[in-house]
């Protein structure tokens, strides 16, 4: 059983190394080497062309003013509550019991509700971003890879947080050529 399973191992890697494409070292070794061929690719920081499109201004001018007027809603309703918690604290020594408990479940419920709307807000808002923002990403991404076919690139990298410190000379900045394709530039 062991010869057999050494037999399939050598044949397997037999196969794996006649199936590449060899030459011999230049020294005149009897080793063999595998040729690659280096691939031509494409490079840019994205968010660099997404900041510089109009499309993005548009959808982050929306989104600002849709926070706003969450915000101007938040305020309205800290304001409600602090006129009734004053109103509280004002009549806290001459209000009968009842009408404290009332008061403070109202004040209760108030907050919660507060609490709840600004949740909610902050959901809303990051959900009204994702839209705003798909159609964008779309615009983007089409702009890419018609550009990457275009110049017969591999691939394009995305050169942003410093993911790629050093990028060869097989490499070339096609940020200028997306902001064409975008109608940027």
């Amino acid at each position: 059983m062991n010869k057999t399973l050494i037999l399939i191992v050598l044949f397997s890697c037999a196969g794996l190394l006649s199936a590449q494409e060899t030459v011999p070292f230049a020294s005149g070794n009897a080793n063999q080497q595998t040729i690659i061929q280096p691939q031509h690719f494409g490079y840019l920081s994205y968010n660099d062309v997404l900041h510089a499109m109009p499309q993005y201004q548009q959808a982050m001018k929306s989104l600002e003013e849709l926070k706003k007027t969450y915000d101007q809603e938040m305020e309205r309703s800290e304001q409600d509550f602090s006129k009734k918690f004053t109103e509280y604290l004002d009549g806290q020594k001459t209000f009968p019991e009842n009408i404290m408990l009332k008061r403070q479940k109202e004040l209760q419920q108030l907050m919660e509700q507060s609490l709840q709307f600004q949740k909610e807000a902050q959901e809303l808002l990051t959900k009204a971003e994702e839209e705003l923002m798909a159609p964008v990403h779309t615009l983007l991404k089409d702009a890419i890879n018609a550009v990457g076919k275009k110049h017969n690139y591999a691939y394009v990298l995305n050169t942003d947080v410093n993911a790629y410190p050093y990028i060869s000379s097989d490499g070339e900045n096609c940020t200028d050529a997306v902001l064409i394709q975008l109608g940027i530039k």
